[in-house]
């Protein structure tokens, strides 16, 4: 993902990152997993610390990682050092700007899993991104999948107030220190669609800040951007268990394909 997603804020975000539980353990590394044994060949961009990555190395997928963050893509190698050589030689990490590289291959899959998307604020770098994948990196009959959010109206309109709000209760890290995660929305600029909001992470009750500004998508805004860039949407799924579509879906899961 993006540098500008605040994990190079401070040298300890990467590793915290990995202990929040509904990062760890949430439900999509089976639902990419699946499709990266199908496609065996795989592009990830926005790998972060190798959360669906080591997964797929170990699933036996060869697997290129792409991120734009240094400090969560050392958290990343570090991990794909300790894997066995098999699973070690069918791994590669790229440092680069996802809007914009340039990796001299194609692959069968590319994934954007947990919403890197999401940190594009712009027109201009969304259609970057999906046409430098389109153009460059996917192989004909190749497949694009990636989740974003389904925007809660609710929540949307809900005044800003600034309260701290706790999404992760206390916990001990291996090495003994205690671990709580809260949040805050500072501003919602409903002309951008963008929500800007603070992550507050506090080790041993000390606070290390990270800045968050997330792009909120419609549906159909989603579709014609990847129509603009070429592609077609084949699937929509409301869920990792690839279920329909709702007004009650959490989750936007695309899969595209280039255009006949």
């Amino acid at each position: 993902m993006s540098s500008d997603t605040g994990y190079d804020a401070d040298p300890e975000l990467p590793e915290l990152y990995d202990h929040i539980p509904m990062y760890n353990s949430r439900g999509d590394v089976n639902f990419y997993l699946d499709l990266c044994r199908e496609a065996g060949e795989v592009l990830e961009l926005g790998c972060g610390t190798g959360r669906v990555l080591v997964a797929a190395a170990q699933a036996g997928c060869a697997i290129t990682g792409l991120d734009n963050s240094p400090r969560m893509l050392a958290r990343c190698r570090a991990k794909v050092d300790q894997l066995p050589s098999l699973e070690r030689d069918r791994t590669a990490l790229v440092h680069a700007d996802m809007t914009n590289f340039q990796l001299a291959r194609r692959f069968k899959l590319v994934i954007v899993p947990f919403r890197p998307i999401q940190h594009l604020t712009g027109t201009r770098e969304q259609l970057s991104l999906l046409q430098c994948i389109h153009q460059h990196h996917l192989q004909p009959g190749g497949r694009l999948v990636f989740d974003v959010f389904n925007p809660n109206l609710a929540l949307l309109a809900a005044p800003v107030n600034g309260e701290e709000i706790e999404d992760t209760p206390e916990l001990t890290l291996p090495d003994g220190r205690r671990l709580r995660r809260s949040y805050r929305v500072l501003q919602k600029r409903y002309a951008d669609q963008c929500t800007d909001c603070e992550l507050i992470y506090y080790v041993d009750n000390r606070p290390i800040m990270q800045p968050l500004t997330m792009r909120y998508f419609f549906r159909f805004e989603l579709e014609h951007l990847l129509a603009r860039s070429g592609f077609e949407v084949i699937a929509l799924y409301g869920g990792f268990d690839a279920e329909p579509f709702t007004n009650d879906s959490a989750e936007m899961i695309f899969t595209a394909v280039p255009q006949q």
